[in-house]
């Protein structure tokens, strides 16, 4: 389509969106059927030369929220109710509440580390376009291998970077190296170790609660680790992982040798970040979610009801 077509979708979208005019009216002052106007409309909507927004009241249960605060001694407690719709995702909703929470405590000069997966995604997507902010984004892990489906965490520092308007830091290294010894020496390398440094004295870090499952773990869809591998490491009580640390039921990091494959922050160096921002929704979840927040390296959450009930549920069994 040329620029002048799109000039007259824009033109036509404007006079009935932001003048309020009837279809008749615009017909009228343009010369053309009110049929054409509609089509014009209806082509703009499909061009993205208008984009509709609507903003879903999204309702957060105090009172859960309080007790999550109490119990687990956070700084912040999101907790919106279960409802689902075609409309709106409980995973969007999330991300909504999130980038709010952001849009309040990141100012200039400030350092933000993130990580991979759907839940920073939807942060990063819901990020109000005209809020602006000089913050460096480094990323806290490495990237997940090439061909992968997940939502990889050097592409999200570099949207993120680009919507506030600050710099991004890269860490120019695989997630996992082939042994502790090879991980090391990644380490080491200088331009590994600045970003690393950057993101474990970041003022926030955001990521996700990952479970820990033999069947449909990133993990394993990555052919990070093996079922079997996966399942050894369930049976000796591993949960989940936050920023591609494992960690167990009673927080603490779990002593294997994936764990020192990780490039990445460590478990003590993400509970030393100010604020530290994790998502997480689904019952299946309680359990990594329960360990993330044990362990001290989570001090703000934002999941579901549904979640949140499972997750004190399971507390008070264990």
């Amino acid at each position: 389509m040329s620029i002048e077509e799109l000039e007259l979708l824009a033109k036509v979208a404007s006079k009935y969106y932001v003048e309020e005019k009837t279809q008749n009216e615009i017909a009228q002052e343009m010369g053309l059927s009110r049929v054409k106007i509609y089509r014009l409309l209806k082509e703009a909507k499909n061009k993205n030369v208008v984009v509709i927004n609507i903003n879903w009241p999204i309702k957060e249960s105090q009172n859960l929220e309080r007790q999550f605060e109490e119990i687990f001694k956070l700084k912040k407690a999101f907790i919106i109710q279960s409802r689902q719709s075609i409309e709106m995702p409980v995973k969007t909703m999330m991300g909504r509440i999130v980038a709010k929470y952001l849009e309040t405590i990141l100012v200039d000069g400030m350092t933000m580390a993130i990580c991979m997966g759907s839940s920073t995604y939807e942060v990063i997507q819901a990020i109000n376009p005209t809020f602006r902010v000089k913050v460096r984004v480094a990323q806290a892990v490495g990237s997940l291998p090439f061909k992968t489906t997940e939502k990889d965490s050097s592409e999200l520092a570099r949207v993120l970077s680009e919507k506030l308007g600050g710099e991004v830091i890269y860490l120019s290294s695989p997630m996992i190296a082939n042994s502790p010894e090879s991980a090391q020496i990644l380490k080491n390398q200088v331009v590994i170790q600045n970003t690393l440094d950057a993101a474990r004295n970041a003022d926030v870090v955001l990521s996700g609660i990952g479970k820990l499952d033999a069947v449909n773990s990133t993990l394993v869809r990555n052919q990070i680790l093996t079922v079997e591998e996966v399942e050894e490491l369930i049976a000796n009580d591993a949960v989940g992982d936050i920023l591609g640390q494992i960690i167990k039921s009673n927080g603490e990091k779990m002593e294997c040798e994936y764990n020192d494959r990780v490039i990445g922050i460590t478990h003590e160096e993400i509970k030393k970040i100010p604020i530290s921002i994790a998502l997480a929704n689904g019952p299946e979840k309680a359990a990594a979610i329960l360990g993330a927040l044990r362990s001290g390296a989570t001090n703000v959450l934002c999941t579901d009801e549904i979640t949140a009930m499972a997750v004190l549920e399971l507390n008070k069994e264990h």
